[in-house]
């Protein structure tokens, strides 16, 4: 998922960022109003992790253009204030949360993972995109960069079992369960490791990493982290 930060405390900024790619997002950064429209005209975002008070504006404002424009883009509100009134005023915005600083970053990240989470189980998780690799599980289509890829039924069925479990460490032993299931037909461990193969190969070309090895264990889906 694909998600931008739009805060002028230089710190701040580079602290989330840090630790929202760590977690496996995808993630933007914005100093001012102005950047962070910029970025939304050329790109969409599942969520966006907002400032109430900008050098060139206020969240409040901004948050209404994007919610007009793209309505089901999830909004946090950061601010230094906790007056009762600003958060009504946030959550009758369409705003999802509201943090007030100074926050715990270990905290932030788990609300960040549970709002996320349940945007994902009300869409039926038949979709994944992080803004670069889309994924439409109902359909079978993808594509990359707006590039079409292709994908066997089977690796279509290894993506879906990693894509819902994000940073989730999967042994070989329960996907090979998994897709057992899903297809009816016995799958061995050289067929599997030839599918994860093969899917880095489509989407990994570039300088993004999707699916990450944990050696003696199995793998994990780390969503377009930077190699």
């Amino acid at each position: 998922m694909r998600l931008l930060v739009v805060e002028d405390d230089r710190l701040l900024n580079n602290t989330l960022c840090y630790n929202l790619s760590a977690a496996g997002y995808t993630v933007d950064a914005a100093m001012t109003k102005s950047e962070a429209v910029s970025l939304c005209e050329a790109q969409d975002y599942d969520l966006i992790v907002l400032d109430v008070n900008l050098p060139d504006g206020n969240g409040f404002d901004f948050c209404a253009e994007i919610k007009e424009r793209r309505p089901d883009t999830a909004v946090i509100f950061l601010t230094a204030n906790d007056m009762e009134s600003d958060q009504l005023k946030g959550f009758e915005l369409g705003a999802d949360d509201y943090v007030t600083k100074p926050f715990p970053i270990s905290v932030f990240r788990k609300k960040v993972s549970a709002l996320l989470a349940r945007i994902q189980k009300q869409t039926g998780g038949d979709c994944y995109t992080d803004g670069t690799l889309s994924i439409n599980f109902s359909e079978l289509t993808a594509a990359l960069a707006g590039e079409p890829v292709i994908f066997t039924p089977m690796e279509y069925r290894l993506l879906k079992v990693l894509v819902r479990n994000p940073q989730t460490v999967l042994t070989r032993q329960v996907l090979l369960e998994k897709l057992w299931d899903a297809d009816e037909n016995f799958v061995d461990e050289h067929a599997l490791t030839v599918a994860v193969s093969r899917i880095r190969g489509k989407i990994e070309a570039g300088s993004l990493q999707y699916i990450k090895t944990v050696y003696g264990m199995g793998y994990m889906w780390v969503g377009g982290i930077k190699k």
